[in-house]
């Protein structure tokens, strides 16, 4: 079964019901289905054939469904690109997926409307079994030029059928998303639990938290997926919008980057509820939760979803021990096949038939895990492993730090050592916050420095791009 006939329990099934909210327009999901079959036609006529890549740049928008929808049912693999890359960014994407057609937001007002000109009939759907490629979506390239993941028909159905039972979405929800369609986190969860669900969606062009209290009290969701840099937002609205908000709420689900413990605290605090956290990645889509029903774990990304098998290893291949960390590996239904033209990558991604995720990981005795970092990031001192994630928890607890990166600077004795940088707000004391983390961390943990910057770079869903933070050269040898 492909993705076209999942969703068709909506398109089809559900056609008089209102599907879609964007910017005070309102679309059912049979005039959707409608716009999907003439995007669809547009395409054809434009030569696209099965297998082809459409290249797709734009914000959240009736016209990115549009043409997503048109992609599936044409058997065209779609390639969503971040609206946030550069020309470089984008020449290599071009370069490496060859697509047809790359379309902007000047590009698709064109399509768009010749797409309106021609008739709502379906398209002849090509014979598109689970394994074929629904979308190649890119890596974000923090080690170097980015990936292209093949996400097949199969890889994305698992994932959502997975979300839908884990996380009891039905047709009765309300989903606000505020996260952009061109990442999977917009794509494979927020887009595709809707469509297959029925629920009702309201989408957002982006997130802006000037306007979250009121998008929420009109809306009146029952479900929001979002990234911790959203939920940091969220935290500074009224109490009284934040109770009101919290009483008509069902579910808020927290993925693409570590949400910090305090975070997770201070939300449940002012809401009444506690975040879900998941951890998924590009590749693989969803791995692992917190439970809907039981233990929501602060600083955990919970268990493995059902079918996903997941193991920590050392360096050498061997189990280790639960409670000791090492790399995680994991492989399901929900993991791609491989990357777009590129065998040697796909090849050294996988041993055992598990995928090699790159992230330091642990599980506890009752089955939690917790992310302790990439493997990328680790930073070696003296022989010593330190692991970013647990100083950055912990300097997010003091007061006046309102978000941390720490990575590893060169140094002459030690080999690397810990540098933390910190966003400040009132209160906070150097010293004070030096003092504290000797008191609380092993001395080689310790960060040689605090740096103050005004941001922290991040991804467009929130990753910090810790290679673009500003190293010093040396700690000349402490």
């Amino acid at each position: 079964m492909n993705l076209i006939q999942l969703f068709d329990l909506s398109l089809v099934g559900r056609g008089g019901k209102t599907a879609l909210e964007f910017e005070g327009a309102s679309f059912t999901f049979a005039e959707l289905d409608a716009r999907a079959n003439r995007m669809a036609s547009a395409l054809a006529v434009r030569g696209f054939r099965p297998g082809d890549r459409l290249c797709v740049q734009l914000a959240n928008s009736v016209e990115m469904i549009d043409l997503y929808l048109a992609c599936l049912k044409t058997g065209v693999i779609f390639v969503p690109v971040n609206i946030l890359y550069r020309d470089r960014e984008v020449r290599h994407i071009v370069s490496d997926a060859e697509p047809r057609l790359f379309v902007t937001a000047t590009e698709v007002v064109e399509l768009a409307c010749e797409a309106a000109a021609l008739p709502s009939d379906r398209p002849a759907a090509p014979a598109l079994d689970g394994d074929a490629p629904a979308g190649i979506i890119y890596t974000s390239g923090t080690t170097g030029a980015s990936k292209g993941a093949v996400i097949t028909h199969n890889n994305f159905a698992a994932n959502a059928l997975n979300l839908l039972a884990c996380w009891q979405i039905t047709e009765a929800d309300r989903l606000l998303l505020a996260i952009p369609l061109f990442h999977v986190h917009g794509l494979g969860n927020g887009l595709h639990a809707w469509l297959i669900s029925g629920c009702r969606v309201r989408l957002l062009n982006r997130f802006e938290h000037q306007k979250a209290a009121a998008e929420f009290l009109d809306f009146r969701p029952t479900l929001f997926f979002g990234v911790p840099t959203i939920y940091v937002r969220l935290l500074d609205l009224p109490s009284e919008a934040a109770l009101e908000i919290g009483a008509f709420m069902r579910l808020f689900v927290s993925g693409s980057a570590p949400l910090p413990a305090q975070v997770l605290e201070d939300f449940e605090a002012l809401y009444g509820h506690r975040i879900l956290e998941r951890y998924g990645m590009t590749e693989t889509l969803m791995n692992m939760g917190n439970p809907y029903i039981g233990e929501r774990r602060a600083g955990t990304v919970g268990l493995p979803l059902p079918g996903v098998s997941a193991r920590v290893l050392d360096p050498e291949g061997r189990p280790v021990p639960d409670g000791q960390s090492g790399e995680l590996y994991v492989k399901g239904p929900n993991v791609f096949p491989g990357y777009w033209r590129r065998k040697e990558a796909t090849r050294t991604a996988f041993e055992d038939g598990y995928f090699r995720t790159g992230d330091i990981a642990l599980r506890s005795p009752d089955g939690y895990f917790t992310l302790q970092g990439r493997k990328s990031d680790l930073i070696i001192s003296g022989g010593f492993n330190i692991y970013p994630r647990e100083i950055e928890e912990f300097l997010l607890e003091q007061e006046g730090v309102k978000e941390a990166a720490v990575a590893g600077v060169a140094d002459r004795v030690r080999g690397e050592v810990p540098v933390a940088y910190v966003v400040i707000g009132e209160g906070f004391d150097a010293a004070a916050v030096d003092a504290k983390c000797r008191s609380a961390l092993a001395s080689f943990k310790v960060p040689r420095a605090f740096i103050p910057v005004d941001k922290l770079p991040r991804t467009a869903l929130g990753k910090v791009q810790k290679h673009l933070l500003p190293r010093p050269t040396s700690t000349s040898g402490s």
